[in-house]
């Protein structure tokens, strides 16, 4: 039998709840995994509270996308990968479980130094970043300002922006500045005089601006500081991106991914991971609580906490 979260209503954390259902068996280009840990993304309680819009409940709902932990079956038609192979996956039916299912191209093998935590860390921010960053073509020569940039979006966003050669200033408090800096951006503190803040920081301009908070002020100093408004993008206020000219990625966008951009996040996992084992890329994580602690790490993920919260079986 497999342990699994869900909830049979939307609501508050207190909704979710721990059941016992049969064990899946892969499908033809499935693999079958035992989970070791399971990310605790900002989409998970957004989808159980009812904030962003999905399918009518017509039963339990499993919870979760990404995660790590190690094969235990493949499916016919499965290459490169084996039973008790060490892997990460995104894109999973429900991670925060014991067992799941997941179609063979969204799982990737976990290179040796890589923990179970940092693997299930990756999926939805890693990709996130990679793909947002890739859409806006950021490089050498740019000045990028990402809003945001102590939240798990923000700080892949530095650290790929940083090793693709762009000079990166990122929002943040300023209990956090040591961590951006850490990673390789000028920090600057969000509030009243942002925008002269940033020109102060870069007096040659910004070229690109992404928007990981959402909030009015982050949107405003975009559009004044970037010229061509094709490189503004943000992944939060989806529906205003129009009315403004800029672009946005997913988060309540009303125009979906690309096909290039899907496979632009898909391809961010493998290469987050070999970064992660060369040593070249960092995840901050917070706190690991056990799968039955389920509503609590909703409740951390809502108020904020530092780091990555993932849960272990």
């Amino acid at each position: 039998m497999t342990r699994a979260i869900v909830h049979t209503a939307f609501g508050g954390a207190e909704v979710l709840h721990e059941i016992e259902i049969s064990e899946a068996l892969p499908g033809d280009g499935e693999v079958a995994i035992r989970v070791q840990a399971a990310g605790v993304n900002p989409i998970d309680y957004k989808l159980r509270a009812g904030l962003r819009a999905s399918t009518p409940l017509d039963g339990p709902r499993r919870v979760g996308s990404d995660g790590a932990g190690v094969v235990t079956a493949v499916g016919a038609g499965v290459d490169g990968l084996r039973p008790g192979e060490p892997v990460a996956f995104f894109g999973a039916r429900g991670s925060y479980a014991t067992d799941v299912v997941v179609d063979a191209s969204r799982v990737f093998p976990r290179p040796a130094g890589v923990s179970a935590a940092e693997g299930a860390a990756l999926g939805i921010p890693i990709g996130t970043a990679y793909q947002a960053l890739r859409s806006l073509a950021v490089g050498p020569g740019d000045t990028l300002l990402i809003h945001g940039g102590s939240g798990a979006v923000g700080q892949a966003a530095v650290q790929f922006a940083v090793l693709w050669g762009a000079r990166v200033i990122a929002t943040s408090s300023e209990r956090r500045f040591d961590r951006v800096r850490a990673l390789g951006a000028t920090p600057v503190a969000y509030g009243d005089g942002l925008t002269d803040r940033v020109r102060e920081l870069a007096p040659d301009g910004i070229t690109v601006a992404l928007d990981a908070a959402g909030t009015d002020e982050a949107l405003q100093t975009s559009v004044d500081l970037v010229a061509d408004r094709s490189r503004i993008a943000t992944l939060v206020r989806g529906r205003d991106a129009a009315a403004l000219g800029i672009r946005a990625f997913s988060g309540g966008s009303p125009e979906p991914l690309t096909p290039r951009q899907q496979g632009w996040r898909a391809e961010a996992v493998p290469v987050a991971l070999a970064l992660l084992a060369a040593g070249r890329f960092s995840i901050e994580l917070g706190p690991a609580l056990p799968l039955a602690d389920a509503a609590e790490s909703h409740r951390l993920v809502e108020a904020g906490v530092d780091g990555k919260v993932t849960l272990t079986p």
